[in-house]
């Protein structure tokens, strides 16, 4: 039998940490940090994803992100903070940006999706982070505001670039490998990554 994914909830009130952790315990094996030291002590390679607060105590959750993506582990991280996003996100290597309050279907949904992402290719997961931050963008900042900066627009670039590669290697695909990659993903799925 396959282990149940683990999400690692990191975040400093420790009610809501909790509230998390009850809402997601019933399908993943959830581990909870309230702060940033903690969350580097119980972050493993058994991690798939991390639920991650910017503002903590003793260090920033920027900070336990990039120490996270040093170690290597490929797990899914979401941002799950209330600090509205600016463009110093294009820095930041995560895989989703959820601005609080946050209610459990969200959750859910959003541990899913990132599990669901920790399937592909890194090419095509690359590719979902970045368009996750330029909906992230695209939500919290003006027309004028995105067309007047440099990093947006090179992360839209990239994304058109990164995009038409994509397009390309499914149009290589026959339509007999084109079913076996999604019965093997539809498989994992259904082996407790839903």
């Amino acid at each position: 039998m396959t282990r149940p994914a683990t999400v690692l909830v990191v975040e400093d009130e420790r009610e809501l940490a909790d509230l998390f952790a009850d809402w997601l315990c019933a399908r993943y094996d959830v581990r909870t940090a309230y702060s940033a030291e903690s969350a580097l002590e119980q972050f493993d390679e058994d991690v798939d994803v991390v639920l991650l607060d910017r503002r903590l105590p003793e260090s920033s959750g920027d900070d336990v992100l990039q120490t996270v993506r040093e170690r290597g582990n490929d797990c899914q991280v979401a941002m799950v903070t209330a600090v509205d996003p600016d463009f110093d996100i294009l820095e930041l290597g995560f895989d989703a940006y959820v601005v609080k309050p946050v209610d459990r279907e969200d959750l859910e949904r959003l541990v899913s999706r990132l599990l669901a992402r920790s399937l592909y290719s890194d090419e095509v997961q690359q590719y979902f982070s970045l368009a996750s931050k330029r909906a992230t963008l695209e939500t919290s900042k003006t027309d004028e505001e995105l067309v007047d900066d440099d990093r947006y627009q090179s992360l839209c670039d990239e994304i058109t670039a990164m995009r038409s590669n994509l397009d390309q290697l499914v149009g290589e695909l026959d339509e007999a490998d084109f079913l076996a990659v999604f019965k093997d993903l539809s498989e994992e799925n259904s082996d407790g990554y839903r």
